[in-house]
């Protein structure tokens, strides 16, 4: 009953590192990334839907981006929507292809970033002790309810807190290396 309490504990965690993962890969580092816009909301069809159901987008130049649209009327949509995100990227399209080219990140732009990374690294750490809460309430009502001795209780609570800081630690981590990604001129 424990270990599975923990697994699923532990599933939810490792769900808070895949998101973060993924809201990272679509910070800009200076090197072109197709993670950088495939999550880019576009009005098509009469419904918002992902660039990259879109489009196929590649990286032909390391600071240059190529969105080929699969429907060549959906360029001004897409170019719209690259217009009102906040990435600061002008699209140059020639009525098959749009480029995005990178310009190279300024000291102030890095610094913006990397608090952007502070604060979604602090939600990431957020849910994670959000699942940590989660599952506490649950052993306490386990052992409220006579399901579970009190020694079975402290032993889940250790065990919880220990993969709890195992993920948090991650997070950490993995935002030190995104920070020094971004510093790195």
């Amino acid at each position: 009953m424990i270990r599975e309490l923990l697994q699923d504990a532990e599933s939810r965690m490792h769900g808070a590192i895949t998101s973060l993962k993924s809201d990272m890969g679509g910070y800009r580092t200076g090197r072109a990334s197709p993670q950088l816009v495939e999550k880019l909301e576009v009005e098509m069809y009469g419904q918002a839907m992902n660039l990259i159901q879109l489009a196929v987008i590649s990286v032909p130049e390391p600071q240059q981006l190529a969105i080929r649209p699969y429907d060549a009327s959906s360029i001004s949509a897409i170019e719209r929507a690259i217009m009102k995100s906040n990435l600061g990227l002008t699209p140059n399209n020639d009525g098959k292809i749009i480029r995005l080219n990178l310009p190279r990140l300024t000291e102030e732009r890095r610094r913006d970033l990397s608090k952007l990374v502070g604060s979604r690294v602090e939600e990431a750490k957020v849910a994670v002790r959000n699942v940590r809460r989660d599952a506490l309430n649950d052993l306490r009502d386990f052992k409220n309810e006579s399901m579970i001795t009190e020694d079975d209780f402290f032993r889940g609570q250790d065990d919880l807190q220990e993969l709890t800081d195992k993920y948090v630690n991650t997070v950490d981590d993995l935002g030190k290396e995104k920070i020094k990604e971004i510093m790195e001129v």
